[in-house]
């Protein structure tokens, strides 16, 4: 059984899905996820969960998300993206750096946000985008979202370089046609890349699925990373062996009366890794996800 984390560099278009079995058969492993996909024309930072770690991907789906764009403006796409069908060209105004920041200004902070039709979203039990390839168009709700950072990286007569640090349930599309609008000619994404989910960043050892396949089968182990990683930034809480015996039963046990630790904890028993727990104000730990079989704190290596 392989658990762990791969921080793939997910390449253009491929499904996630379709880049998760990839990587479950180059490893051998018998079970996968990801924490939250990408559109096929997105590249970037994509963490496939291995065997155990699938328990820990809940974790990864609230987290903050960083992306670099490129936004073509004057061309308004049926998908807000360049594989969709082109709805309407426009003229592009002059642009410069004080224009362009007076429309980023707009989209940063709390703002509100309708999901695209082409989306994984769901209307009456039908994806959207199922509804959309079919050339329906149905009224979605406003979704509250939060832009973290919305930065100018570059831009040129048509064209804008952004990043974005954004909350979950961000769509990238949906901010760049918004952009464009606001700037009166429209837009569509062009280029995405992912840099970053939470705390996980390309910089930590991601790897291709092209560096995957040249890898002898007995060199791709150490590509996988502990599953600890996926929630770095959470606390460790130690229990002893009769503690932990009682929270893989699914029981409370107490562990301390101190009001100001209340969270998820990650729970270690010695040297293994038990699973997630959320510690209450009365000092009971409640198991919430948690492994078949303890993982070790110190194996699968990691790049």
């Amino acid at each position: 059984m392989i658990n762990g984390v791969v921080l793939l560099d997910k390449p253009p278009g491929l499904s996630s899905n379709s880049a998760v079995q990839r990587v479950k058969r180059l490893l051998g492993a018998k079970k996968a996820g990801h924490t939250g996909s990408l559109d096929p024309i997105a590249t970037g930072l994509l963490p496939v969960c291995l065997g155990e770690a699938t328990k820990l991907a809940a974790f990864l789906l609230d987290d903050d998300k960083r992306y670099e764009t490129r936004v073509r403006l004057g061309i308004t796409t049926a998908s807000a993206d360049i594989e969709g069908e082109v709805l309407e060209t426009r003229d592009v105004p002059e642009l410069n750096e004080e224009k362009i920041e007076a429309v980023l200004a707009q989209f940063r902070g709390a703002i509100s946000q309708i999901p695209p039709m082409y989306s994984a979203l769901k209307h009456q039990g039908q994806r959207l985008y199922e509804l959309a390839r079919k050339g329906v168009e149905v009224e979605r709700a406003p979704r509250n979202i939060r832009i973290h950072e919305l930065l100018l990286r570059g831009y040129g007569a048509d064209y804008l370089d952004l990043e974005a640090h954004c909350s979950k349930g961000t769509y990238i599309r949906s901010l760049a046609a918004d952009i464009g609008e606001a700037l009166g000619c429209g837009g569509h994404v062009e280029l995405l890349r992912r840099t970053a989910v939470g705390a996980l960043t390309l910089q930590q050892g991601a790897v291709s699925l092209d560096q995957m396949q040249r890898c002898p089968d007995d060199a791709r182990l150490p590509l996988v990373h502990p599953s600890e990683l996926m929630v770095q930034g959470l606390i460790f809480l130690e229990v002893d062996g009769e503690q932990a015996v009682r929270l893989s039963r699914g029981q409370t046990v107490i562990v301390s009366s101190d009001t100001d630790r209340e969270g998820i904890r990650k729970v270690v028993c010695g040297d293994a890794f038990l699973g997630m727990a959320e510690l209450k104000a009365d000092g009971g730990l409640v198991p919430r996800r948690w492994f078949s079989v303890p993982i070790s704190r110190v194996s699968p290596v990691a790049m």
